[in-house]
């Protein structure tokens, strides 16, 4: 008897709604929270307005980064190589490739004056576990900047792992520069030359 009602607890259960796990932002909306908040952030913050590195890394490193499934984006920009990469080549690979993606990040946000964003239509079902979310961001002048994202449905939520700009796939053209390091250097000449790049002193607004 005892058994018995344990189990219907239990079924009972597992019928309740558990936010934790079911209700998963969906792609587009996530992608539009974000963008939308970032663009909002930057309107009220005159030190991001103008530029300051600090701040614009610690703005993509609290809204962007934890949305980005690093180890998978930088496996498909390596390509090939790295199955060949031993795990602590792999694991600097995702650190440097991570700074690298800051980089670029903070770099595109110093220019944000007035834009907007504008979501395109999600052509997915709700089964759909890898999809591409379509944007575009708006200008005060001149034509709409398209922004894609290839996102990855995760126990943890939509995950982005490569992101297109104006027709171009960031892994496809990383995918290319990486493969040139390799050949040129194998592994640890990648390392070495995402570690320089790193290195240098971000680009001044201007």
């Amino acid at each position: 008897m005892k058994r018995r009602r344990f189990v219907l607890l239990a079924s009972a259960l597992a019928l309740l709604p558990l936010p934790a796990l079911a209700e998963i932002e969906p792609p587009d909306k996530l992608i539009e929270r974000l963008s939308t908040g970032i663009l909002e952030r930057i309107r009220a913050d005159k030190e991001l307005q103008a530029g300051d590195a600090r701040k614009l890394d610690q703005l993509v490193d609290s809204t962007v980064m934890p949305h980005v499934d690093f180890r998978r984006m930088t496996a498909l920009s390596v390509g090939r190589h790295w199955r060949s990469a031993t795990p602590p080549q792999q694991q600097q690979l995702m650190t440097e490739f991570r700074a690298l993606l800051m980089r670029t990040y903070s770099g595109a946000l110093s220019s944000v004056a007035d834009q907007k964003v504008r979501m395109r239509p999600l052509r997915a079902g709700p089964q759909d576990t890898d999809v591409i979310v379509r944007s575009e961001v708006l200008q005060p002048r001149g034509e709409p900047i398209q922004l894609d994202y290839r996102m990855m449905k995760t126990p943890d939520g939509w995950k982005i792992y490569d992101v297109n700009v104006l027709g171009v796939w960031l892994v496809e053209n990383y995918r290319t520069q990486f493969a040139q390091e390799v050949s040129a250097g194998g592994i640890d000449g990648l390392l070495r030359a995402l570690a320089d790049k790193n290195r240098q002193p971000p680009a001044k607004k201007s």
